[in-house]
């Protein structure tokens, strides 16, 4: 047989398939029908032949009996930051390979504002040899503000054209700052260009955006959106050519909504995409990824082909990656789900490049996980271990009270800023724990800067102790909201000395912790060993008081610059608004 031919061969019958799957009925998102009866024919990792006749089988072909089954494409999520998993790249493909994910649309957002374009690369040789298809795209906003905060690394249209050249990317990350594009900001404005000479896409991220300046945003070639949580949203981006991403991850559960929306406006999904943006390791566990999203869908009243339909060819389409992925055709990648009950989407066996990866929920090939380079273990660089003095916030009476800047939690995500009293005792403004109001602090950890940005902070309901954490959006510096100085000081200690993590405090000692050295963002551990921590913490911080299910979420984002109403970064309190920093006395 003439080299390079064997797919040809295998399809015309002349050749011994490597894997046939006999018949299955088939999910043709190509025509949107079942087809009974169906035929499947794998040489390598591309499929050679779909069809009702029967395939030349060898000695070494591995036959499935797919009678009573449905055969379907793996599943992709258009839309995820896999840092905010907990996991690391290789921890996470084995927890979602078995729950039919075969490719993914990162955003390495995360790592790149600790790592630079190092973390980029550092993504794509962790997953290069997986059999989950991990595809990059480029974070736009790194850092995400201007000035405000002290980030790791910057990445402008320099680095932008450099990592377009690279394995895997498909494009510019979400570009948050709608502002710079709507004010003609060159910088950002050539990072786009850049894209778009390279034929790769560019992903917005505008929520609330509409009208005119909607208009503006997209004008600038900004092609996808996951950031819609409204009816309103969803229906206007959508008439303007943008691919509405529904989002259904940890944080944020907007698919009910749009879902819904999409039904009653009696709109086309093929411009619909499934994501799922951050998903947590406990969920991971428990919900599982795109099938939750894909039954979600289905559950809210979408026909069980048109949801499949978001989570792989629209998706594939979306990111010109469909002459590989996205489907189940004669030259695609063997990527290929058998299950039961289309309703249920309890995926019985996942095939990854013709090779059966995973059955009844279980890995059955290993995945071997390279080794981390030193320099991506050590990012937690203090100037100096710190002391209860760092902590104290002064005040120019020396008793008495004093009207100073609270952030209010209680909207979780959303701040609000509020003006309070608080007791001052020797020229030291005192937490005020009957109102609920704690310090925070964010600690400079990249640079050795020394910076130490100071607030008080409603909502956490801590009675005792401290939390901390290295994962604060978005350039990730260590965060602490605690009760006393003390424990403040031992908690940020302890994250510097894990080089990475979360941890709860409490008289000095560690009462929960969960490391995350890989980059001060990820664990290197099992995804069960990393579930147990978590939900150790969880538990501690209750044990402290804490009112919110999800404390460390809701700490991480305290230090987003980018969404009002009040934040706090390693150089202060920031008036979102405004851009610009506030004094943390009421004026």
């Amino acid at each position: 047989m003439p080299k390079g031919t064997e797919v040809i061969d295998v399809a015309l019958h002349r050749a011994p398939a490597d894997l046939v799957i006999r018949n299955c009925t088939l999910v043709n998102v190509y025509s949107r029908e079942l087809v009974p009866n169906t035929t499947i024919a794998v040489k390598g990792s591309r499929i050679a032949y779909v069809g009702d006749l029967e395939p030349q089988v060898g000695s070494c072909t591995v036959v499935v009996d797919a009678d009573q089954f449905y055969a379907l494409p793996g599943l992709i999520d258009g839309h995820i930051h896999i840092e905010s998993t907990t996991l690391d790249p290789v921890e996470f493909a084995r927890a979602v390979l078995p729950r039919g994910t075969t490719a993914v649309m990162i955003d390495p957002h995360e790592i790149t504002n600790v790592l630079g374009v190092e973390g980029v690369r550092l993504m794509l040789a962790r997953t290069e040899s997986l059999p989950l298809k991990v595809y990059v795209q480029i974070p736009s906003c790194v850092p995400s503000t201007k000035g405000l905060e002290t980030a790791g690394a910057k990445i402008g249209p320099k680095e932008v054209k450099t990592m377009l050249k690279l394995p895997r990317i498909v494009g510019l990350a979400e570009v948050m700052n709608y502002p710079g594009v709507l004010a003609g900001d060159r910088e950002l404005l050539s990072m786009i260009k850049e894209t778009e000479a390279a034929r790769k896409v560019v992903e917005g991220h505008a929520p609330g955006l509409g009208g005119r300046q909607l208009n503006g945003y997209l004008s600038a070639r900004i092609s996808g959106d996951h950031e819609s949580t409204t009816e309103q949203e969803l229906v206007e981006k959508l008439r303007l050519g943008c691919v509405v991403e529904i989002r259904e991850g940890s944080t944020s559960h907007n698919l009910p909504t749009l879902v819904r929306a999409l039904r009653s406006h009696k709109l086309s999904s093929r411009r619909t995409v499934l994501v799922s943006d951050d998903r947590h390791a406990n969920d991971l566990m428990k919900l599982g990824h795109m099938d939750y999203n894909v039954r979600r869908t289905i559950e809210e009243g979408i026909e069980p082909i048109d949801a499949i339909t978001m989570a792989t060819l629209n998706t594939a389409e979306h990111f010109r990656v469909d002459t590989d992925i996205g489907g189940i055709a004669p030259g695609k990648r063997a990527d290929i789900l058998l299950t039961r009950n289309l309703a249920r989407m309890k995926i019985e066996t996942v095939v990854a490049d013709g090779k059966i990866v995973a059955r009844e929920g279980l890995l059955t090939t290993k995945i071997v996980s390279p080794r981390i380079p030193q320099r991506a273990l050590r990012t937690v660089h203090l100037k100096r271990q710190l002391e209860p003095r760092d902590f104290v916030v002064r005040s120019d009476v020396e008793g008495g009270t004093t009207r100073v800047v609270v952030i209010d939690t209680t909207g979780e995500l959303l701040t609000k800023k509020s003006c309070e009293e608080l007791p001052v005792r020797d020229s030291q403004i005192q937490c005020d724990f009957n109102r609920d109001i704690l310090k925070v602090a964010v600690v400079e950890r990249h640079k050795r800067t020394g910076n130490i940005g100071h607030g008080f902070v409603r909502g956490f309901g801590l009675k005792s102790g401290a939390i901390s954490s290295s994962v604060a959006h978005d350039s990730h510096n260590i965060s602490v909201v605690g009760t006393n100085d003390s424990d403040m000081v031992a908690a940020v200690n302890e994250v510097a000395r894990i080089q990475g993590g979360f941890v709860a405090m409490e008289d000095g000692k560690v009462v929960a912790e969960l490391a995350l050295p890989f980059a001060g963002l990820m664990s290197t551990c099992p995804i069960g060993e990393v579930n147990r921590a978590e939900e150790q913490l969880a538990e501690a911080a209750r044990n402290l008081g804490c009112v919110f299910p999800s404390p460390f979420m809701v700490m991480s984002f305290l230090s987003l610059a980018v969404i009002p109403e009040i934040r706090l970064t390693d150089k202060g309190l920031v008036d979102v608004s405004a851009a610009r920093f506030t004094s943390i006395s009421c004026e």
